[in-house]
């Protein structure tokens, strides 16, 4: 089983959402963060002042697949996702060890 997280920009989420849905994926959890990567922030003019915006405001997805299906989750977050210009985000997959569904008490990938 694998947990992917994926950082994107807020914009691309029901695109990405549907593309997932459209694979079979049935359940995600998104979660507003901030963070910057080789961007560096920007400066933005509010009212003529200038503020330096450190922290970009990106969503984090989390996904819980098989081992089989984290492949075709991946590229399709990445054809979904990418635009082609800085800060378009990053993918982490990592591999679990087991999952407990609270309700049933079921564990593995029948918890999925």
């Amino acid at each position: 089983m694998k947990k992917i997280e994926a950082i994107i920009k807020p914009f691309k989420l029901d695109e990405v959402k549907d593309a997932l849905n459209d694979i079979g994926i049935q359940g995600m959890t998104v979660t507003e963060v901030k963070g910057f990567g080789r961007q560096k922030g920007h400066v933005e003019l509010y009212r003529g002042a200038e503020y330096d915006i450190a922290f970009i405001p990106k969503l984090k997805i989390e996904v819980v697949v098989t081992d089989t299906m984290a492949e075709k989750v991946v590229s399709t977050i990445i054809e979904k996702a990418k635009t082609g210009k800085i800060g378009d985000g990053k993918i982490f997959v990592s591999t679990l060890e087991d999952i407990v569904r609270i309700r049933t008490g079921e564990t593995g990938e029948a918890a999925i």
